[in-house]
């Protein structure tokens, strides 16, 4: 038997895995259900039923022993275990899982916390990016990444004051047809069941936000006609920032004017954050493996200072900042002592080859011991999410100047608040910003 949540699911004809575990208890449970026929039209979803609604005749709904036993059958007791050890570990509050047999779809809400959404009175009380795994993917492995992000989506959350539990949907699929009304109708009945508010992630088209918001409104970030337009633009924004207070910090200048940054990635964040780094009198090192995106760059700014490199020479490069706004979780011990840098600030999520707090502040311990100033990447990226937020509670009406200028001048504070508190505390920024958001999460209530 393959590893894997569904597939005691698919054999038995089941369509729902809910896993919980509380940290302050110590306890967990799982509860397997069938909740709708197989050949369930999702093209009618929300226009002739709706979520809540009574999909079957035939219901089945096994209790917390049933469904372990289940897995012991299928030999999945240690894969179980396995699992729940990641939620121990990382005092995460579990998963809704969701198979769509018609497709061989695998739905899957990587929840972090519900503490902080469950008093919001929206009907979103997670929030946390849709993103879409290939079916050969090793399932432990999407659960990882899936559980890591929505934890930075907490943290996210509780730095922007964004009261919403943070966590993150992985789909194991192969790409979607955004004219396939079932599949999209699938996809949103499951955001409407977990209650997230979302909006595309690594994978999935910008596209996907616009063709699924005919079926729900929970899926708002990212919609391509929006008051404020796509969520790199004040990501980038929002970093940019946070370097400059960091660059104030570090080196003392009041200007990033004439200092090199290499920028890691061109796609949806990394391509505005070159032209804000550029726009702030920066020489740029940048790399992207759909190399058109260079040639658009330096079409655009003409009169900037642009080099390329390959993306396996970005990571030892000699330049002052280093900003990574690509895929996460490269950057080990042995890349941190290749480093030419004297400051790491980027956009991208999870930087940091970290699976727990731990990991992550003895890695930004490393780079301090180098010299390096880091903070953790949820401090400063957070402008895409509270430009969501702002189409989330407003759509049509959010403000787009007004966003950016919020952003600005949240932000930058914010940065210099946790640079100069660390200092005072004699640790990393990394670890400060952990101290002050786990005060929120697991203090006293």
């Amino acid at each position: 038997m393959k590893r894997s949540l569904f597939e005691p699911l698919k054999e038995e004809g089941l369509t729902s895995l809910q896993i919980r575990y509380n940290w302050k208890t110590d306890k967990g449970y799982m509860i397997a259900s069938k909740e709708w026929e197989p050949d369930i039209d999702w093209a009618n979803y929300n226009k002739t039923w709706y979520c809540y609604d009574l999909l079957t005749d035939d219901d089945i709904r096994l209790n917390n022993k049933e469904t372990r036993a289940m897995y012991e059958k299928y030999g999945l007791t240690d894969y179980v275990e396995e699992v729940f050890d990641i939620l121990r570990k990382g005092r995460f509050y579990g998963f809704d899982c969701y198979y769509n047999s018609q497709k061989d779809w695998r739905f899957t809400a990587n929840l972090h916390t519900v503490k902080l959404g469950v008093r919001n009175m929206d009907q979103g009380v997670y929030t946390g990016g849709i993103r879409r795994h290939d079916k050969d993917e090793e399932e432990i492995e999407v659960l990882i990444d899936g559980l890591n992000l929505g934890r930075a989506q907490t943290y996210k959350n509780i730095s922007s004051n964004l009261e919403y539990g943070g966590g993150k949907i992985t789909v194991m699929s192969e790409q979607i047809d955004l004219e396939d009304k079932a599949g999209l109708g699938f996809l949103s009945f499951a955001l409407d069941r977990v209650r997230f508010f979302t909006g595309p992630d690594m994978n999935y088209p910008v596209e996907l936000a616009d063709a699924m918001n005919e079926f729900t409104p929970m899926i708002c970030a990212g919609l391509k006609h929006n008051a404020i337009g796509p969520s790199g633009d004040p990501t980038a924004y929002g970093t940019t920032a946070a370097m400059k207070e960091a660059v104030k910090f570090h080196f003392g200048k009041d200007s990033m004017k004439g200092m090199k940054v290499a920028v890691m990635g061109l796609g949806a964040v990394g391509y505005p954050q070159a032209g804000y780094l550029i726009k702030e009198g920066c020489d740029l090192i940048v790399c992207d493996p759909y190399e058109p995106l260079i040639d658009q760059l330096k079409a655009e700014y003409p009169d900037a200072n642009i080099e390329a490199v390959s993306p396996e020479e970005i990571l030892t490069v000699d330049a002052d900042i280093f900003c990574p706004c690509a895929k996460g979780g490269f950057i080990t011990e042995e890349v941190i002592d290749n480093f030419k840098f004297k400051m790491v600030f980027g956009a991208a999520n999870n930087q940091l080859h970290a699976s727990n707090a731990q990991d992550e502040i003895k890695l930004a311990e490393r780079m301090a011991a180098r010299g390096i100033l880091y903070q953790e990447c949820w401090v400063q990226n957070i402008g895409g999410v509270m430009s969501g937020w702002n189409i989330y509670k407003y759509r049509e009406n959010a403000d787009r100047p007004k966003v950016m200028q919020e952003i600005w001048d949240y932000v930058g504070p914010r940065t210099k608040q946790n640079l100069e508190q660390a200092k005072e505390r004699g640790i990393t920024p990394t670890e400060n910003a952990y101290r002050n958001v786990d005060e929120v999460l697991y203090g006293e209530e």
